[in-house]
């Protein structure tokens, strides 16, 4: 039997509701899209979206920020990183991360990760232990939390500054306790394909006071920190204010207007992401040789992609793989490929990093293949392309 080709895009993301478009207009209208630009006492955009995700998050502030990759180099400069100094990290993940990290002034230093591609803690433990590095930026990455009791368990043990790359765990959970609330700071991102939707755009959240303060000073406050909306006391900036560097990075109140609509929406994204997700999921794993990861039963997901494996496929059958099922309109991305491919790389492409030997996650990345789930698509769809995924795979197993 023939199967009917998908012909859905998967970078359409759903419309910006009426409501963000209008408060946009506002903006728009009153001329005044810079942050601090305020009349009297008047809370800005952006620090009324900072109060409403630091209330979302739990956490005491919240500073919005140009970009998740700001988010994350601005929390590695407030937390003390010096110039040369290893960043522990995942070797699965974006660009964004090891970007973040070179921005920041440190060093990647890749721990290997598990086929259900989540650091593997057992190398985690070592690289700390042997490094003396006092720092980890752990990326959730496309969603996948490890068992963050034995992770934290590793971070007190080797007095590791914990800092979380959420960008595909916003409102994600491990057992009652939100992604991004586990160490000094959370890093999220707003950039269009993420669960917020600004074009550009991110959130650093802390409830370290000091911590805090300098990353708002260095995001360009311009002695404006009064006017922040989920900020340390002024107190806290007395001396910090004086000591610390404008990076200017602060996110505009247009982007903020186009979000706090979406805020209030994003509990109920969720469970439309995960239902996507838990079809595609059930239909892969019945499908004879492809591999899903597990997940802990702790773990409250966003399932806003998915990935999957075909243990010893070879790098030929892959990209055969992937063209196939492009043919039939399914856009598949495989972090097997050591040149990057558009927003997919993976660590031998960072030629600005230190290059390692990582055989166990180059092994786990040669047989990986990475799908978005937008909301655009309907259950239907994503009944569809799972069986073109599985009709493909079949021709290599």
């Amino acid at each position: 039997m023939t199967i009917k080709a998908f012909t859905r895009p998967f970078t359409q993301q759903e419309p910006i509701s009426q409501e963000a478009i209008d408060a946009a207009i506002d903006v728009l209208k009153s001329g005044r899209l810079h942050r601090y630009n305020t009349v009297e006492n008047e809370l800005s955009e952006v620090s009324l979206l900072e109060q409403e995700y630091a209330a979302y998050q739990g956490s005491k502030y919240c500073l919005a920020c140009a970009s998740g990759g700001y988010a994350m180099s601005v929390a590695l400069k407030a937390s003390g990183l010096k110039l040369g100094e290893s960043v522990l990290t995942n070797a699965f993940t974006l660009a964004p991360v090891p970007g973040a990290i070179s921005n920041a002034g440190g060093a990647s230093l890749f721990i290997e990760i598990t086929k259900d591609l989540v650091l593997d803690l057992d190398d985690l433990s070592k690289k700390a232990s042997e490094s003396g590095a006092r720092f980890l930026l752990i990326s959730h990455m496309r969603g996948h939390l490890v068992d963050m009791d034995s992770l934290m368990e590793i971070v007190s043990d080797n007095n590791l500054i914990l800092i979380e790359d959420c960008a595909h765990t916003m409102g994600a959970q491990w057992k009652k306790q939100k992604s991004g609330n586990f160490g000094l700071a959370g890093c999220f991102s707003t950039q269009t394909y993420k669960h917020l939707n600004s074009g550009e755009g991110g959130f650093l959240t802390s409830d370290d006071e000091d911590f805090m303060a300098r990353a708002i000073i260095y995001s360009g406050s311009y002695m404006f920190y009064e006017r922040h909306g989920a900020a340390p006391k002024p107190e806290a900036f007395a001396d910090i204010r004086l000591q610390t560097p404008n990076y200017s990075g602060r996110m505009d109140n247009l982007r903020a207007a186009i979000l706090r609509p979406q805020l209030t929406n994003l509990e109920k994204n969720i469970n439309r992401w995960n239902e996507r997700y838990q079809l595609v999921e059930s239909e892969l794993k019945g499908a004879k040789g492809i591999e899903v990861p597990v997940r802990f039963e702790e773990e409250r997901y966003v399932g806003s992609s998915i990935q999957f494996r075909i243990p010893g496929i070879t790098e030929a059958e892959a990209e055969l793989f992937i063209e196939k099922n492009k043919q039939l309109g399914v856009e598949l991305k495989w972090f097997g490929n050591d040149n990057p491919s558009g927003f997919t790389s993976n660590h031998k492409s960072w030629k600005y990093v230190r290059q390692q030997q990582l055989n166990q996650s180059d092994e786990i990345l040669s047989s990986l293949f990475d799908l978005r789930l937008p909301l655009t698509f309907s259950l239907e769809d994503c009944s569809h392309l799972s069986e073109i995924i599985v009709d493909c795979a079949k021709k290599f197993l």
